[in-house]
């Protein structure tokens, strides 16, 4: 306790990891604030009980990651979902088309900051076609319109509204990724989902003690844990690649230790894609509900697509992940570029040429450690379906893995990590004294496109 108490101390006694911290409060509470203001023109009792203990489809886990805003017609009804799915379609395209594949690769700061400004605008066209298909489930609920509303009125001021809040919400995340703690789009996303965590587990609670089942309660919790833990390892396991570097000349002495050390290892992650492929697989998820309209009520396969618990959604969930987790991984992890590096830095992989192939070599070897990896992650996305059909509550079993448990996780360690940087920097003990928050193994991590 006292150790715990003097990390908090150190934390505090540097100000610019103090402000931070506090930036990012404040940024966080701004956000929570604005998930209870509703929508002009809404009743918030008669949707209240139009809805009555929320969604059972995947329109409960679009409330689950606003924090309860989707249901309350809040002005961050939409969240920050349609700044991912905007990303997405611009990650994609840096794929298929060669004028987003230059501003990726080639024109460094001045294409990223015009990858930006179609990603806004994009988010901004998604907007308005989810906020349009959002207005028209608000509307059909019974009793969800204040008396004496003009439809005329609430559609226009409805969908600049939703609009606006989801582009402040994004603003919001960028400010707390620059000036605050964290990656801002993921923190909001994170705060949202532990906003309805309380409520779950004691209804679950509730639930359980109603029948007596205390023991069934505490197999849940062990579950919850085994679970958690399970996905701890996997997002923060390594595969070292060895490297040494040859001998320099100084004067008529050799030495065999530059600047980094004789002996070094390239961390090769089995989660490099992070918590980017389950956020970019579960807004895909949400298109067939946001597009299918009067047609999914007609069509069996796409009507299934709305229930998070059913057989179709689950397996081309689980796809999905893998995917997005081989493609973001090849976004981060440049085989080239570390290639290069070690040539410069004169080093090289025992057992392996320089050059083309220490490229082939790292590449062979991020494939292998992708696929456990990627499997991990779409096991654990369908693993709250599985839960769910064993008789957890809904709004509890979510917490059992998907979206929600590696977001946290993943979320967690990444800010925890920038916190433990600043204080290594500062010569304080870090956050713990053994294990391996990324970022402390080697000196080689960070080498490679976003590593």
């Amino acid at each position: 306790m006292g150790k715990f108490i003097q990390t908090l101390k150190n934390i505090w006694s540097i100000e610019e990891l103090r402000n931070r911290i506090l930036f990012t409060l404040m940024i966080l509470a701004v956000y929570r604030f604005g998930s209870h203001i509703v929508l002009p023109g809404i009743n918030p009792a008669g949707l209240k009980a139009s809805l009555g203990g929320g969604n059972a489809d995947i329109l409960g886990l679009i409330n689950m990651f606003s924090g309860g805003a989707f249901n309350k017609a809040s002005i961050f009804a939409l969240g920050i979902m349609p700044y991912i799915t905007a990303s997405i379609i611009i990650q994609l395209l840096g794929f298929v088309v060669p004028y987003f594949q230059k501003l990726q690769q080639q024109e460094g700061e001045s294409g990223r900051k015009k990858i930006t400004q179609y990603t806004r605008f994009l988010t901004l066209l998604i907007t308005i076609v989810q906020g349009v298909a959002y207005l028209r489930y608000i509307t059909g609920q019974a009793n969800s319109l204040a008396d004496g509303v003009s439809l005329s009125l609430f559609w226009p001021v409805g969908i600049i509204i939703l609009a606006t809040g989801t582009l402040f919400a994004m603003w919001l995340g960028e400010k707390i990724t620059d000036r605050g703690i964290g990656n801002g789009i993921s923190l909001l996303i994170m705060v949202g989902i532990i906003a309805t965590l309380p409520q779950a587990f004691a209804a679950e609670i509730g639930l359980l003690a109603s029948n007596n089942a205390w023991f069934t309660l505490i197999l849940e919790i062990a579950g919850l844990f085994l679970v958690t833990m399970a996905t701890l390892m996997v997002v923060q396991g390594i595969r070292r690649i060895p490297i040494q570097f040859a001998k320099r000349m100084i004067g008529r002495s050799s030495s065999n230790v530059p600047a980094a050390g004789a002996r070094d290892f390239i961390p090769l992650k089995v989660n490099a894609a992070g918590v980017m492929p389950i956020i970019f697989a579960q807004a895909i998820m949400f298109l067939p509900i946001t597009l299918g309209g009067q047609f999914a009520q007609n069509n069996a396969f796409i009507a299934s697509l709305a229930d998070w618990k059913s057989i179709p959604y689950n397996i081309i969930f689980f796809f999905l992940v893998v995917l997005f987790t081989y493609v973001y991984t090849a976004l981060l992890v440049n085989p080239q570029q570390y290639a290069e590096y070690l040539k410069r830095q004169n080093a090289f992989i025992p057992g392996i040429k320089p050059g083309k192939s220490t490229e082939d070599y790292i590449d062979t070897l991020t494939t292998r450690v992708t696929l456990p990896g990627s499997i991990f992650l779409g096991i654990i996305s369908i693993l709250p379906a599985i839960v769910a059909r064993m008789g957890v509550n809904d709004a509890f079993a979510i917490f059992f893995g998907g979206t929600s448990l590696l977001i946290m996780v993943g979320v967690a360690l990444d800010t925890l990590q920038q916190i433990e940087s600043y204080l290594l920097r500062r010569k304080y003990d870090g956050l713990v004294k053994s294990g391996k928050l990324k970022g402390r193994s080697s000196g080689m991590m960070g080498i490679g496109a976003g590593i």
